[in-house]
């Protein structure tokens, strides 16, 4: 295997200037609040001042890098690692004019030999042991099928029963969360020999084949999450329900749900009634959501379209049109919603949603009267308040779409 080397001459001239900003989990934008990026831009701006009157020195080579910590899957650390370079690299061009000639990009998606490093460089404690895993153990494994079977990141985050991992995200994960910048430059008008590119023929390291391994298989097979779901609570109530939820991108999502029952019985004019249906679309936030699609803390909006009719050998409750489908006099309600999704299995999850709004339309109280049913009063509803409830089973669906349970076996 071939593969490109720089070679320069050290001649005493060159000067290399490296600067790398950090970045909050699951996010990428330049936060200057965040650790001490504030005077690492700062030092970079009065570098890049000092470089547009400098008469004497040129800028031959800029390098662009994006990385994430472990923690997501790999599609969102490549969109992570991505965009943190991309902005790093508006902000540079914000402040100095760059040929496009100069500039290289790089994408290190996680940055797993950055955490290697560091591990081997500390004291932690079963330091030896996650330098095994991290050195010798292969990003992912696929069965023939290609559903993912193992991977380096199951072994870290089994290792002393979670223990090694929640260690690694103190201390070193925040450090691997970051874009930088390497500025190279050399003095103009020396007699000295300009830096060469050469080829070298070098063996490839056992870590970097995998590397591409996994890369040019995502590449191929991209992660997709979906979920279907029902929710417990209309389940206790006889009222069965199913819905679908589908994952976006950049933590958005879009779910559809509905419900249909329709018991009756005549003899003791019992009914017990209600259809309808639910969209929503949610937002997913805070440090589970970053880590996995369609887990943690999601706030959203939905709308209800829904009719139903209650009695119990009395009064009874209908809401819509008498006679009439459910489009044609719908009840309905409109809100805002709050929720958190928590893995309880490799491909389970339970969400705890509460919604409040508004519930509008008609509604008609009629009481059964020698066989018949009188119709009473019809009144308009205007409710504000609480108008969803849901503790749903949730069962996730797609390539790549597990959640990683952490801790190990005895």
């Amino acid at each position: 295997m071939f593969v490109l080397l720089g070679c320069t001459h050290l001649s005493g001239q060159d000067l290399r200037k490296e600067t790398s900003i950090g970045f909050r989990v699951g996010k990428s934008v330049l936060d200057t609040a965040y650790v001490d990026n504030a005077g690492r831009l700062q030092e970079l701006v009065s570098f890049l001042e000092d470089l547009k009157s400098d008469t004497m020195r040129e800028l031959v080579k800029v390098e662009f890098w994006g990385s994430a910590s472990p923690e997501g899957s790999w599609f969102i650390n490549r969109r992570l690692s991505n965009e943190r370079r991309s902005v790093l690299e508006d902000y540079v061009r914000r402040n100095i004019s760059l040929p496009d000639s100069i500039v290289a990009s790089y994408g290190e998606v996680t940055a797993w030999e950055q955490l290697a490093r560091l591990v081997e460089q500390s004291d932690m404690p079963h330091k030896e042991e996650a330098v095994d895993v991290l050195r010798n153990v292969p990003l992912a494994t696929y069965d023939a099928r290609g559903v993912l079977i193992d991977s380096r990141k199951k072994h870290l985050m089994e290792l002393q029963y979670g223990r090694t991992w929640h260690y690694m995200a103190d201390h070193f994960f925040p450090q691997i969360r970051h874009a930088r910048v390497v500025l190279m430059t050399v003095l103009k008008n020396l007699d000295v020999p300009e830096p060469v590119m050469c080829m070298k023929k070098v063996a490839a390291a056992p870590m970097v084949k995998v590397q591409e391994a996994v890369d040019a298989q995502a590449g191929t097979k991209k992660p997709f999450y979906m979920a279907l779901k029902t929710n417990m609570l209309y389940d206790v109530l006889a009222v069965p329900n199913i819905g679908a939820e589908f994952y976006l991108g950049s933590n958005w999502s879009a779910s559809a749900n509905w419900m249909y029952a329709w018991w009756n019985s005549d003899k003791k004019h019992c009914y017990w009634r209600v259809y309808g249906g639910e969209v929503a679309v949610r937002k997913w936030f805070g440090r589970k959501a970053a880590e996995k699609p369609l887990t943690g803390h999601h706030l959203g909006v939905y709308g209800q379209l829904f009719t139903y009719d209650f009695e119990w050998n009395g009064t009874g409750y209908m809401g819509g049109q008498p006679g009439q489908m459910l489009w044609d006099s719908p009840n309905y309600a409109v809100g805002i919603e709050y929720g958190y999704s928590l893995p309880i299995g490799r491909r389970l999850n339970i969400d705890f949603t509460v919604g409040v709004g508004y519930w509008g339309g008609k509604y008609y109280t009629y009481r059964p009267l020698d066989g018949h049913y009188v119709w009473e009063v019809t009144k308009n509803r205007h409710w504000f308040g609480p108008t969803k409830a849901e503790i749903s089973l949730v069962w996730l669906l797609g390539r790549g779409n597990t959640n990683d349970m952490k801790g190990g076996v005895k």
